[in-house]
C-alpha cells in the first residue's frame, strides 16, 4: 500500500535516488548527458534535500513522498509564487512504478497544501518533448500556456520548456 506523506530527513536518500533515476529515464533521449548530470548535481544531492525537508515555507512547501513499505517510490514538491499562484516544481517516480496512480496522489497532496494557502492557479514547467510528463499533466487538467527557454540549458544548448496551468479551487 502506498502512503503519501511530508518527507522526513530519513527519506532524503530515497528522494535523491528516485529523482536521479527518473531524470536519467525521462531525459536520456531529449537532453544531453551534461545537462542531466548538471541538474542531478544541483538539485538531487542528499545534503540539499535534507535542508529542503527541514526548511519549508510558502515559497517551498517541502517534499512529499510516496512510500511503499519503507521505500521511497515517488517524490514531489511545490510552493507559492504569488498570493494566488502556485507552482509544482518537481514530481518524479521510480520508472518501474509509473501508471499506478502514485503521481496523481503526490500531485493531489501538493495541490491540497497550495489550496489551503489560497492558490487558484497551479503552474508547472515541462521539458519540450517529455512524453512522460506532458500527457500526465494534460490528463489532470493542465492546459498549455506558453513555450520558453529552459533555465537549465548549457551555453551551447537551446532546450525549451512548456508552461502549463490549471485552475484550482481554494479552501475557504
Amino acid at each position: 500500500m502506498i502512503i503519501i506523506q511530508k518527507a522526513q530527513p530519513e527519506h532524503a536518500a530515497g528522494i535523491a535516488k528516485v529523482c536521479t533515476v527518473a531524470n536519467w529515464n525521462t531525459y536520456k533521449d531529449i537532453r544531453s548527458k551534461a545537462y542531466i548530470i548538471k541538474v542531478v548535481e544541483e538539485f538531487y544531492k542528499e545534503e540539499r534535500i535534507v535542508k529542503e525537508i527541514q526548511q519549508t515555507d510558502k515559497a517551498w512547501g517541502g517534499w512529499f513522498v510516496a512510500i511503499d513499505e519503507e521505500f521511497v517510490v515517488g517524490a514531489a514538491g511545490g510552493g507559492m509564487t504569488a498570493e494566488k499562484e502556485a507552482e509544482l516544481y518537481v514530481l518524479y517516480l521510480d520508472p518501474n512504478r509509473r501508471n499506478e496512480g502514485i503521481g496523481t496522489q503526490l500531485l493531489q497532496s501538493i495541490t491540497e497544501l497550495q489550496r489551503k494557502w489560497g492558490a487558484i492557479r497551479q503552474w508547472v514547467s515541462v521539458a519540450k518533448g517529455n512524453q512522460k510528463g506532458i500527457p500526465f499533466y494534460e490528463a489532470r487538467g493542465f492546459q498549455f500556456q506558453s513555450e520558453q527557454p529552459d533555465d537549465g540549458s548549457l551555453a551551447d544548448e537551446s532546450y525549451r520548456s512548456l508552461r502549463y496551468m490549471r485552475l484550482i479551487e481554494p479552501i475557504r
